[in-house]
């Protein structure tokens, strides 16, 4: 993001409420709080290792040895790169800038990544156009990513699944409840996960999550927005992609 942007604080000290996973959203609330807002840490969701590091390790030398990889998240980079080197003479798609840094950061020089950062983005891309017969791993954790799933089985690949990291629910706590029902309808929540949403709604109290709903909803897709406004949220604004730049500018454009 250019920073030239954030001189004149536009966020004006509003409350910037962030889902992301826990222990991942330092660097996006630092650029909230240069952006002029204050940042609130809400956790939808947390990572962990997978239970059996051998037999990952293991899925992982053989999904090297696949025509195509796909990782689906920065995550899924991370957590791949701590079972082994990642080196491999396949085509490596990444589901989002995010994720081709984060693949660059660990030695694959040339990721591709689509335009749209999504599954439907990289679905369009050229490289997954002819799949009949293709060996294609899928790297990620269990849960996500159905309709990448779905359309590359249905376009005649031979799909791999390996899952290195698993989501579970978030361990929210009192303080978290009493930030939410102080949280004034000026407040912001970015959502870049359908399933984060659906936590946080089934652990909050009623009225925590009344307050919440009150806030306007930065959501980073289409399908977010809807299970945004699904789940009681009025006030939605959508932004180009989850990237921090894109949730942060759509923060600044809302109302």
């Amino acid at each position: 993001m250019n920073n030239d942007r954030f001189e004149t604080a536009p966020m004006r000290g509003r409350i910037v409420v962030i889902t992301r996973p826990a222990g991942t959203a330092t660097a996006l609330a630092r650029r909230v709080r240069v952006g002029g807002g204050v940042p609130l840490l809400l956790p939808g969701l947390a990572l962990r290792r997978v239970a059996d590091d051998a037999s990952a390790r293991e899925g992982l030398q053989a999904a090297l040895a696949e025509d195509v990889l796909i990782f689906s998240s920065p995550a899924a980079v991370r957590f791949a790169a701590a079972l082994g080197s990642l080196r491999t003479l396949a085509t490596v798609l990444a589901v989002g800038q995010g994720t081709a840094r984060a693949l660059r950061r660990h030695g694959i020089h040339a990721p591709l990544a689509p335009a749209r950062q999504d599954s439907e983005g990289v679905l369009d891309h050229p490289a997954l156009d002819e799949l009949h017969g293709r060996h294609i791993a899928l790297i990620g954790a269990p849960g996500g990513r159905g309709l990448l799933r779905e359309q590359l089985l249905a376009r005649g690949a031979q799909l791999r699944e390996l899952h290195v990291y698993q989501r579970v629910a978030p361990r929210l706590d009192r303080r978290h409840v009493e930030a939410l029902l102080q949280l004034p309808a000026s407040a912001l929540v970015l959502l870049s996960s359908a399933e984060a949403l659906h936590n946080l709604c089934r652990i909050l109290p009623p009225t925590a999550l009344a307050r919440l709903f009150a806030a306007t909803a930065i959501v980073s897709s289409e399908r977010l927005a809807s299970a945004a406004r699904a789940a009681g949220f009025a006030r939605i604004e959508l932004a180009a992609s989850a990237l921090s730049a894109d949730l942060l500018g759509a923060a600044i454009r809302a109302d």
